[in-house]
């Protein structure tokens, strides 16, 4: 069973586990440096998570901690996110834990961004009703180039 709780402490060092795990981020292309030292990440979580404006929630299967996805940024600019760890990819996780995401906050439009090889992200968003709407390029720390990318809407 897939669900969606608010972030415990407790969850951080979880979530370093999978922003730390080099085949993830070379699947997200795009990273930063928070997901290189976790002193960077232990204040970038402090932010997000004292930020009333994020809408982030623990993404559990069975009980597990198994990723993060969040809705943030101002009202007419909201973009999702989200992290599931590549031992539960391919179990349709973060498909479920986005709808219910998007489920807690009915406002949109919404916004993503994927690296276009990104096939399974990509597909999640549109599972989820978001429509690709540009193509552009991108320098992806995690590859150490410049990538195609494409920005999706859900209206």
């Amino acid at each position: 069973m897939i669900s969606l709780r608010e972030v415990h402490d407790s969850d951080l060092a979880v979530f370093w586990g999978h922003l730390s795990d080099p085949a993830a981020q070379h699947m997200a292309a795009v990273t930063r440096p928070y997901h290189y030292d976790r002193s960077l990440f232990d204040a970038h979580w402090a932010r997000i998570l004292a930020d009333p404006a994020v809408l982030m929630r623990a993404v559990l299967a069975d009980g597990e901690v198994v990723g993060h996805v969040s809705l943030y940024g101002p009202p007419e600019e909201r973009e999702v996110t989200y992290w599931i760890a590549g031992a539960h990819w391919g179990k349709g996780i973060a498909t479920t834990a986005l709808t219910a995401l998007l489920a807690l906050e009915p406002a949109r439009p919404v916004y993503a961004r994927a690296a276009a090889d990104n096939a399974a992200s990509i597909r999640v968003l549109q599972k989820c009703g978001f429509e690709i709407t540009a193509h552009s390029t991108v320098y992806a720390e995690s590859r150490a180039a410049e990538i195609p990318d494409v920005a999706l809407t859900l209206a």
